[in-house]
């Protein structure tokens, strides 16, 4: 679907379908108020009324702002996608609602049917949006455009994310992690791809994700991103937990949890969308995304509980449980990350506790680390870019249940409250002094996959983190 800006009137736009965006009080002077009265439409948050006889579609929504305006738009495209038009067009409601009806269009038609045998065929092909404001005004068309085109890019690299999480395990092994980064270097010049294989990550040490990735036929990958503008303004390091497929490894998962696993890649496909993101937006900012991908199975060779693991910073790690095992690979590929790559900031991103979803609810990205700065920077950004995200505290009194007898530290907690926090408090551990403040960890565990469509987002992965992200640098790196 192709989303384009006209200089144009609303009224002047050659298209097949008008979508209007109304409150209460706007429907009260809408030339067809008694049609929707009829129709029993109040312009209620995500209520649609469609007019064929008139080519309206009217959406409504509680107030015109850009959270709930994506919403409306979502809720309206995935109407029109059973609709005959091939065409529709949409003002612009105010310059900050620009990104939000861009979101709401690209992010709400997506839909995953790689495995149906039958597609339903969509006509809609072009979205038109014009610069007229509500009040019969023009916006800027220049600031317009940026804005529009940005928000393109992000939601499109977004939409990338979630078709890497959707693509089940079958399909998508650490191999295919490194086989479409590579891809995605080629098709940008300006991002280069390092992959070690399982031979080079001996040489690095790398013993706690090998561990974790030693039962499965399908043999680990470290894939380094990069991306590194003349003149950057910052360096900024993205780690992502990409967990092909996570069985819980001899500590095995119920059935029913298995189910859905193949979303616990969402970290690294989430970093992996953001350097799309980067690379399209021309940033001046040097970025680094650094993915490991991994397989957690069963097999005669599994690493198990009461296991020792040596990691790549020398801390060793008792092993208590196998699905424990996303925070065993980041801390491999987060002490690699930091010597390789001297950064301002360090994010890493993972589907890593179900505690968290338990502190914060489904929607909702934790946020972990010392530096309060940076998480009111990322509360900002979470409202601008309409990410979720809530603080959860560290505190001395969590980390000293991560102790172990017999090695540096345990891989879970001795007691199993604060679930989210101890296990940010373990990635800590292999976070160097002169990195702490600089360093954020994304539980993306709720947020990353849906089974049921709320705001957006349809069923399936959501490209959690990349928006925020995008968001989060532009603000406040790229001026």
């Amino acid at each position: 679907m192709n989303v384009e800006l006209k200089a144009q009137t609303i009224a002047s736009i050659e298209a097949e379908l008008l979508i209007e965006i109304l409150t209460p009080e706007l429907l009260e002077n809408h030339p067809h108020k008694h049609l929707c009265e009829r129709a029993g439409f109040k312009a209620k948050q995500d209520t649609i009324n469609a007019m064929h006889s008139h080519a309206r579609l009217l959406v409504g929504v509680d107030e015109l702002k850009p959270d709930l305006i994506r919403s409306a738009v979502a809720v309206a495209i995935k109407a029109i996608k059973n609709f005959g038009y091939k065409s529709a067009k949409i003002g612009s409601y105010g310059l900050e609602n620009a990104s939000a009806i861009v979101d709401g269009l690209i992010l709400g038609q997506y839909s995953f049917n790689e495995y149906k045998s039958k597609h339903d065929e969509v006509l809609i092909k072009n979205i038109y949006i014009s610069n007229e404001d509500i009040d019969d005004e023009s916006l800027d068309y220049e600031l317009l455009e940026q804005a529009i085109h940005n928000a393109t890019i992000i939601a499109n690299a977004t939409n990338m994310s979630r078709d890497m999480v959707n693509t089940i395990p079958h399909d998508f092994t650490p191999s295919t992690f490194a086989y479409i980064a590579e891809e995605l270097a080629q098709t940008h010049e300006d991002l280069e791809c390092l992959v070690l294989d399982e031979n080079a990550l001996k040489d690095e040490n790398m013993n706690a994700m090998l561990a974790v990735g030693r039962a499965s036929v399908h043999k680990s990958r470290l894939i380094h991103l990069s991306y590194k503008p003349k003149k950057p303004q910052a360096v900024v390091s993205l780690v992502g937990k990409g967990l092909t497929y996570d069985s819980g490894g001899l500590s095995l998962k119920p059935s029913t949890s298995m189910v859905t696993m193949k979303m616990d890649k969402a970290g690294g496909c989430a970093v992996m969308g953001m350097m799309k993101a980067v690379s399209e937006l021309n940033l001046d900012i040097e970025v680094h995304g650094f993915i490991g991908g991994v397989e957690n199975m069963i097999g005669g060779d599994a690493y198990k509980p009461d296991d020792v693991l040596a990691s790549r910073s020398t801390k060793t790690i008792e092993v208590r449980n196998t699905d424990a095992e996303g925070r065993l690979v980041l801390a491999d590929v987060l002490d690699y990350a930091q010597e390789k790559v001297k950064a301002d900031y360090i994010f890493d991103f993972a589907t890593l506790t179900g505690a968290c979803m338990v502190a914060l609810g489904q929607y909702t990205t934790g946020v972990m680390g010392h530096s309060n700065k940076l998480k009111h920077q990322i509360f900002q950004a979470s409202n601008d870019s309409g990410e979720l995200v809530g603080t959860l505290p560290f505190n001395r009194h969590l980390k000293k249940l991560l102790k172990s007898d017999i090695a540096d530290i345990s891989n879970v907690a001795s007691k199993p409250y604060g679930g989210a926090i101890t296990a940010g408090l373990f990635l800590d551990n292999f976070i160097n002094d002169d990195m702490k403040d600089k360093w954020l960890h994304f539980d993306i565990a709720g947020s990353a996959y849906t089974e049921s469509a709320w705001d957006c987002y349809g069923y399936g992965a959501t490209g959690s983190g990349v928006r925020l992200i995008m968001s989060w640098l532009q603000q406040n790196i790229e001026k």
